[in-house]
């Protein structure tokens, strides 16, 4: 009678903390691309090397989508992703985004 309770809250616990690492993930790449498309112009000398630049340095679940451009604040890398929750019986969409800008 405590099974599904108690499988369901492990679950939901695991998914959890795996939106939240590729959430954290997200962040990251989009913060370490930015600073390389700014800083190390050796590596990072266009906009889809740098989207490969920040491919490489994201370590979640699914596979984002980053964009580069150069706006008035820097070099500002975007990215975005949809991750699956799956529940069993029903599945959510969580949308996920992160953008960050390097001078």
């Amino acid at each position: 009678m405590v099974l599904p309770a108690m499988a369901a809250l492990i679950l939901g616990t695991l998914f959890s903390g795996l939106l939240m690492f590729s959430t954290a993930s997200l962040h990251y790449a989009v913060e370490q691309a930015a600073r390389c498309y700014s800083v190390n112009v050796s590596q990072c000398t266009s906009a889809s090397q740098t989207s490969t630049y920040a491919q490489n340095q994201y370590y979640g679940v699914s596979n984002p989508t980053f964009t580069v451009s150069t706006p008035s604040c820097g070099h500002q890398v975007n990215g975005t992703l949809t991750f699956v929750l799956n529940a069993g019986i029903t599945k959510w969409n969580v949308p996920l985004s992160a953008t960050s800008c390097f001078p």
